[in-house]
This record gives C-alpha cells, sequence and structure tokens, in this order.
C-alpha cells in the first residue's frame, strides 16, 4: 500500500512539476524575439490574475495541465498579459499591457490570441498578425483542439 501511494504521489508530482516548468514570458519585446527565433507563434493571454474567477480556472482547467505543456513547449510562445487589482506592477509593464490590450481589442477575461510574429514592417518592427482567439474551456482537450485548428488554418492559408 505504501508503495503505490508512494507511486501516486511521484505521479501526480511529475504532473505538476512539468506544467510549472513552463515559461511564461511578461517583456512583449523579449517573446517576439523568441517567436522570431524558434518560429512559434506568441500565445498571448490576456488575464486579471488575482480577481478574474474565469482565468484562474482556465490557468487550472487548461494550464496546468501536462497535456498543455507539452503542446506549448512545442508549438507557441507563452506570454501573460496580466491586469491584476491587488498586486503592483512596473508603470512600463501596464503600458504595455494596456497597449496590447487596446491592439487586440480585449473587452474580457480570460481573452487568448494566437499571434504570428514572424514578419516584420517597413520600418523594421514586428507585425503582429491576429491568428485566432480563444477563451474558457472546460478541458484541455477542447482548448488545444481549437488551438490546433487554429494554428492549422492559419498555417494553410498562409501558403496560399
Amino acid at each position: 500500500m505504501k508503495k503505490l501511494l508512494l507511486a501516486l504521489f511521484i505521479l501526480i508530482g511529475s504532473y505538476a512539476v512539468q506544467a510549472q516548468e513552463l515559461e511564461w514570458h511578461t517583456d512583449i519585446n523579449k517573446a517576439i524575439k523568441l517567436s522570431q527565433d524558434t518560429k512559434k507563434p506568441l500565445l498571448l493571454f490576456f488575464t486579471g490574475s488575482d480577481w478574474c474567477g474565469w482565468c484562474m480556472k482556465l490557468q487550472k482547467d487548461v494550464f496546468k495541465t501536462s497535456d498543455f505543456g507539452k503542446w506549448a513547449k512545442d508549438n507557441a510562445v507563452l506570454v501573460e498579459l496580466d491586469f491584476p487589482r491587488r498586486s503592483s506592477q512596473s508603470v512600463e509593464l501596464k503600458q504595455q499591457n494596456y497597449s496590447l490590450q487596446n491592439s487586440f481589442g480585449v473587452r474580457a477575461y480570460p481573452t487568448v490570441w494566437l499571434v504570428d510574429a514572424s514578419t516584420k514592417g517597413d520600418d523594421g518592427k514586428p507585425l503582429l498578425k491576429k491568428m485566432g482567439k480563444l477563451g474558457y474551456e472546460k478541458t484541455s482537450k477542447i482548448w488545444l483542439d481549437k488551438a490546433n485548428e487554429i494554428v492549422s488554418f492559419y498555417s494553410k492559408n498562409q501558403k496560399q
């Protein structure tokens, strides 16, 4: 019985560690550079981390699962754009997040945009092309199916 419990704790712990290993960037410029270097789209997660119940639920039900962890490592550069009410942020981070919120027309939380940052404008600055938008889904499977559909559709249409 003790061996069974130990094995169960190790299994659960490995899933938790895998989900925690994900790196969520907060600096959009560093994330864009990484996106360009790895040729992966950005996943922009607009959240109210300390007050938005649906954001917390999305984190728990999707982003902290091993399925999402595996998918994210292979398919996206993760960016958290937070709008907390109780936690403080630097002025620069607030300005960055509000600017992106306005650019992407975010009106509700959670909102997740998949974004292509691979091209540059005439001024040499990266262009953030919207691939598709997601919100809360009950399970990581449903969420990942929708994310994969967006990535596939966008990739197919870029080649045409």
